[in-house]
């Protein structure tokens, strides 16, 4: 049967990125919906001037946000893609003949990422598979924040679609560590609340399996300096979330 999709994007000050995404999705989608959480950016402007529907939200999390974002879209089929993604023109045609044979409700696909300007393949970034096609009615966000992870909550088949979403990550290093400063206090406080615990051995052995996995497991090294920086920030990025998790647990305590 054939069904209409919703596009359901969230956004926070995503002038750079917004009109990208929404371009991306255009061929798919009956409905693009835009939430986002008060950008003080040309955010909204941007979206009004493509003509999606655009409402505001107040962010309590990345989970929280995008379940509330799903339950406003005018479709069941929902089309769900961060601001700085896109959709490749192989994924385009994936997802218009799944359009109009819609036999799975949940499909997943790969996600390629653009670090400094080069697409990374290998790391734990790629192929990074995640569902972000479904109906909204077999299954919901969830995860461990800042991570949000689409879960199917039925026994329905998880079809995987051939292409690429094009994940426009990080433009600068700075960037990169900035999002690393933010979003490892955001996970150390979701760990917190699941009654995970930290210690200095962790501390040391995170970091250290997180490099390992993505340079050497992962293949990170085939990404030239890229992937060695990527690897050596991802284990930074473990090192920083648990210290902080130490320093919450004092706080309880």
């Amino acid at each position: 049967m054939q069904v209409q999709i919703s596009a359901v994007i969230i956004t926070f000050n995503e002038e750079k990125n917004i009109e990208r995404c929404i371009l991306s999705v255009k061929k798919v989608a009956d409905e693009i919906l835009v939430v986002d959480s008060f950008s003080t950016d040309q955010t909204k402007t941007l979206c009004e001037k493509h003509g999606v529907q655009f409402l505001e939200h107040a962010f309590d999390g990345h989970i929280q946000q995008k379940n509330w974002a799903k339950d406003q879209a005018k479709f069941n089929v929902v089309l769900s893609l961060d601001a700085d993604e896109a959709l490749d023109d192989t994924l385009v045609g994936e997802i218009e003949k799944v359009k109009r044979n819609w036999v799975s409700n949940a499909h997943k696909m790969n996600r390629l990422t653009n670090y400094c300007g080069k697409w990374i393949h290998h790391t734990s970034w790629y192929p990074d598979t995640k569902i972000r096609l479904f109906d909204r009615r077999v299954g919901k966000w969830d995860g461990l924040n800042p991570h949000d992870e689409y879960m199917v909550l039925t026994a329905e088949k998880v079809v995987h679609l051939k292409g690429d979403i094009l994940h426009y990550s990080f433009y600068t290093r700075a960037e990169h560590l900035a999002q690393i400063e933010k979003f490892s206090s955001i996970g150390a406080q979701a760990l917190l609340e699941k009654g995970k615990r930290s210690n200095w051995l962790l501390v040391i052995l995170k970091p250290m399996a997180r490099f390992v996995k993505n340079y050497f497991v992962g293949f990170g090294f085939l990404d030239g300096a890229q992937g060695f920086t990527i690897s050596r920030l991802s284990a930074y990025a473990n090192y920083l979330k648990y210290k902080k998790l130490i320093h919450l647990q004092k706080q309880a305590n």
